[in-house]
């Protein structure tokens, strides 16, 4: 990504013509007023409806409905809930290929999400995408990306777009802790300092990149401290309470939006392993042990248990709605039908691309021709 003029924005906010460049290294988050009652259940009814989703497509996957791979959001639920609620619907939001918990936080139906990973026509990307290629623009969710990294220059590049354009949208790039180790990151943080571009990175760190742990992997496993090396501002948040990263991406968005990036680290372990079929070895029993004894849905239930925000009865109740809207969602997916081989590129390309190839996987670019020696077929017919 070479260092190159920012484009000039004719619209440019306002805002931005008085910013300056922030020096402040990293930011604790302290402890917030408690949002409203109403405001948590939500979070918890969002909460449970990813852990019942994930653990449904996680069924589905070993009945083999699922092709591919399907990476869970199972122990990050917290997270999820808490940075989808910061976002306003305008937003931007760019994941890795572990999206199903934020398409859901995101608003977009569990039947479309469910179907996506069926491979139906009745999925949020037609049944082409999978689990990790969903994108619903609608809502602004532009996708989850396979490769590792490869959504944070197009996050930026978005964050590129809306400034020039002045508006006052922000973007959300998601990312695990072992992609802060690529080129794209550093170039991508340089850039949207450089040019003051209205986006939050997450690092959503649990712990391991697949199967090493980050202080293996990273001489600072501190992520969000890289950020000093961009003077961008940077905070680490407890991933495992919606609250505080809710209040954490508050603010982050707020300074995106007044032309000031941010850096984001959410510390949030998953509780299974890194993809469905990885049976997670590299953890002892007690680490195993340790992280279901620290379950972010169950904790939270029991906070708000004590604080009598909730009571038994409407937890059994919320457990109960969201089991029947994932089997609903599971139903819908099992109906939906497969898409047509014939409409396998009908969404490669935005637009018309001279010399695209339509060939289907297997076809051969020119046909063969015969073999020395080898009749017509249409003589040996005859």
């Amino acid at each position: 990504m070479p260092q190159t003029q920012k484009p000039r924005s004719a619209p440019a906010r306002a805002a931005r013509a008085t910013r300056g460049t922030s020096t402040k290294r990293t930011r604790t988050t302290a402890e917030s007023e408690s949002p409203p009652d109403e405001q948590l259940l939500d979070f918890y009814r969002r909460m449970v409806l990813i852990r019942r989703f994930e653990e449904r497509a996680a069924r589905a996957y070993t009945e083999a409905k699922v092709g591919g791979y399907c990476h869970l959001n199972l122990g990050e639920e917290a997270t999820v809930v808490g940075l989808m609620s910061a976002s306003a619907p305008g937003d931007y939001v760019y994941t890795n290929y572990r999206e199903h918990g934020y398409a859901l936080a995101r608003g977009i139906a569990p039947e479309r999400i469910m179907a996506e990973l069926y491979g139906r026509t009745d999925g949020v990307s037609r049944g082409w995408g999978g689990s990790m290629h969903m994108f619903d623009y609608a809502s602004r969710f532009m996708g989850g990306y396979g490769i590792v990294g490869g959504q944070i220059p197009l996050a930026t590049g978005a964050a590129l777009a809306i400034d020039y354009r002045g508006e006052n949208d922000a973007v959300i790039c998601l990312m695990g802790d072992g992609t802060t180790n690529i080129g794209a990151f550093h170039e991508s943080l340089n850039l949207a300092a450089i040019w003051h571009l209205p986006i939050v990175y997450v690092v959503v760190n649990n712990g391991l990149g697949m199967g090493t742990t980050v202080e293996q992997a990273s001489a600072e496993p501190e992520l969000h401290k890289r950020a000093a090396a961009y003077r961008m501002d940077a905070a680490r948040v407890d991933g495992t309470d919606p609250v505080a990263v809710h209040t954490a991406a508050q603010r982050a968005l707020a300074s995106a939006r007044a032309g000031r990036p941010f850096l984001l680290e959410t510390v949030s372990e998953r509780l299974k392993g890194h993809s469905v079929v990885d049976p997670a070895r590299y953890r002892t029993r007690e680490e195993a042990e340790a992280l279901r004894a620290a379950d972010p849905v169950a904790a939270f239930a029991a906070r708000l248990l004590t604080e009598g925000v909730l009571g038994e009865e409407l937890v059994a109740e919320i457990d109960a709605e969201a089991v029947a809207r994932v089997a609903e969602a599971a139903a819908f997916a099992d109906a939906s039908p497969h898409p047509e081989a014939s409409t396998l590129f009908d969404y490669t390309y935005a637009t018309p691309v001279p010399n695209d190839s339509r060939r289907l996987p297997g076809e051969a670019l020119f046909p063969a021709p015969p073999r020395p020696g080898t009749p017509d077929r249409t003589e040996v017919l005859a």
